[in-house]
């Protein structure tokens, strides 16, 4: 059996785990620069507040109702995001992080009260991390994702949500549109709409092996999980990205070279500690930056550069980032977004170069090592280089922007006992 934990609302659960004040209130999150509305809580839904609606557009909409509004705050998601997934462990060994906010458990085969276990999954995460969470229960993965959809969209289930004996569930099936199956995108759902399969329960009955050769080995598969039988196994690793990119939006345009060099100086480094993080070596970068395509001279060139040996260095790749504005700079022109791509990552275990090669020096991997370190142990950004800006004028807008909680000391919640 296979269990689907998925947060609710995770972006905007988040923020009310340290503001307990609006639990039960609208929250809604938005996306970079304070763009448009990414996250929506159960409250702010039931105000029909659309989803990736631009912010300006609903301002005083929000007011008027007393949304309260965030700014997107990733380093709280993701610091949270490892708590959730570290609490599921005590579950389960065998675990597949499918997103920022789900995972997929593979249950022992000792387990048999599959309701009350989900329960407890429930429970304790909210109990230990403040996240509510639905789970979804089945014999497939599928089918755990369809008990997922179930256990939100189910007062009776409460958020947990079992399915077996398949045959008992044909009347909730026959109300599922097919378009809520993993796996089954717009396309499809048209494709299946001339056929006259318009719900769960009558792709369920469909042969998978002529659904196969109508459609793809993906449709046979999904047909066959919806009936029980297995197709999908955990992906118990993640495999190590092939390209790394970095890339933001300013939050304001930029018309100066320095302001670009600061800019992809910060994009660099926040590659290569990715880099890092999976071990790897970039044999290459690229660099773009770009103007507004509204502007009647948009320009949005790019410049691919070899680093000189398999490198994960700060130093090299933002120097070589910082050569790459220097030829694609043009002034008179306000740009609004750049980025640096690392290229041809290699991992660091099979690595093996020839006798005269070049190579990263032992030290330059010590002060990487060190400086990654520091990095975790005060928080992000403690230590940086100065290419990267001390004023970051050009920085991503987030006027909303809470604290970091759980990543920055400074950030700490203070409780004053009176």
């Amino acid at each position: 059996m296979y269990a689907l934990v998925d947060c609710n609302a995770f972006f905007a659960s988040c923020e009310q785990i340290f503001r307990p004040d609006l639990r039960g209130k609208p929250v809604v999150v938005l996306s970079n620069n304070d763009g448009c509305i990414v996250a929506r809580n159960a409250q702010a839904k039931a105000l029909k507040i659309p989803d990736l609606i631009p912010y300006f557009k609903i301002k005083s909409f929000l007011q008027h109702h007393q949304v309260q509004v965030f700014s997107s705050n990733y380093e709280l998601y993701g610091d949270i995001s490892q708590r959730v997934m570290q609490q599921l462990k005590v579950f389960c060994d065998h675990i597949e992080i499918y997103s920022i906010d789900e995972a997929f458990l593979q249950l022992p085969d000792h387990f048999t009260h599959y309701q009350q276990l989900g329960w407890d999954i429930k429970n304790t995460i909210f109990q230990r991390v403040g996240m509510p969470v639905g789970v979804g229960i089945g014999a497939t993965k599928t089918l755990a994702k369809l008990a997922s959809y179930i256990g939100k969209n189910s007062n009776k289930c409460g958020g947990v949500c079992v399915i077996q004996n398949i045959p008992s569930w044909q009347k909730v099936f026959e109300k599922i549109p097919v378009k809520k199956i993993w796996g089954i995108g717009r396309q499809l759902e048209k494709k299946l709409a001339v056929e006259g399969i318009f719900s769960v329960w009558q792709l369920i009955g469909c042969d998978p092996h002529i659904m196969q050769r109508r459609y793809s080995v993906n449709m046979g598969c999904i047909i066959q999980e919806l009936n029980g039988t297995a197709c999908l196994s955990l992906e118990l690793s993640t495999p190590n990205k092939k390209e790394i990119i970095s890339t933001r939006s300013f939050g304001q345009k930029v018309q100066s070279i320095e302001q670009l060099r600061q800019a992809v100086s910060q994009y660099a480094a926040r590659a290569t500690r990715k880099l890092r993080d999976q071990q790897g070596f970039a044999n290459s970068i690229q660099v773009f930056i770009e103007t507004s395509r509204f502007d009647d001279d948009y320009y949005h060139p790019s410049l691919v550069l070899k680093t000189p040996y398999p490198c994960n260095d700060t130093r090299i790749i933002t120097r070589l980032a910082v050569q790459a504005v220097n030829q694609l700079f043009r002034s008179g022109l306000r740009y609004v977004r750049a980025g640096v791509g690392l290229m041809n990552i290699q991992t660091e275990s099979p690595y093996q170069g020839d006798f005269f090669a070049q190579k990263q020096s032992e030290k330059a991997l010590k002060l990487m090592q060190t400086l990654d370190q520091i990095n975790h142990l005060k928080g992000l950004n403690t230590t940086y280089f100065a290419a990267q800006g001390i004023q970051q004028n050009w920085a991503m807008q987030r006027h909303f922007k809470s604290p970091a909680y759980t990543t920055q000391w400074q950030d700490l919640p203070l409780i004053i006992i009176r």
